[in-house]
């Protein structure tokens, strides 16, 4: 698959959608729900959701957004065939990586960002400008209903 740039803003379908989620575990299903109301009725909507799930329970797992009055805030990008979403921690000592584990290891955790890894087209972390905590953010590619492959944005 050719590696597509981020759509300009005029590009992208409608505002900037973004939402913050107190940092508990219960709110996971809520920011779960908030992405699938964005992309509706894309082709990878569940890829999305899943994602989103792993990137927020990170977020209040491994992060100071989990501690008592912790919040995180997920910020839905669309473009036609091309979808952002970015997960905003408070921040913590340890930078978030995939493991890359053995997929016989039968361990619970620390499988989040390998899966994130596997299904998103990019993936990355990055300070927040601000200086209070981080962004981890993942982007999704698909291919348009009409069948060909979606527009190019930097075109």
């Amino acid at each position: 698959m050719e590696e597509r740039q981020p759509p300009s803003r005029s590009e992208v379908r409608g505002p900037l959608a973004r939402r913050r989620f107190p940092g508990l575990p219960s709110q996971i299903q809520h920011a779960r729900r908030f992405v699938e109301r964005m992309l509706a009725p894309s082709p990878e909507i569940t890829t999305a959701t899943l994602l989103t799930s792993e990137l927020a329970t990170n977020a209040i797992t491994h992060s100071a957004s989990g501690t008592p009055g912790g919040k995180f805030e997920v910020t839905v990008d669309l473009a036609e065939g091309w979808a952002r979403v970015e997960v905003r921690d408070l921040g913590s000592p340890e930078q978030p990586r995939a493991q890359h584990r053995d997929p016989y290891d039968t361990s619970e955790h620390g499988r989040g960002l390998d899966l994130v890894d596997a299904l998103a087209a990019k993936w990355g972390t990055e300070s927040r400008p601000d200086g209070l905590g981080r962004l981890v953010w993942f982007e999704l590619v698909w291919v348009q209903e009409s069948g060909g492959p979606a527009a190019d944005p930097a075109e």
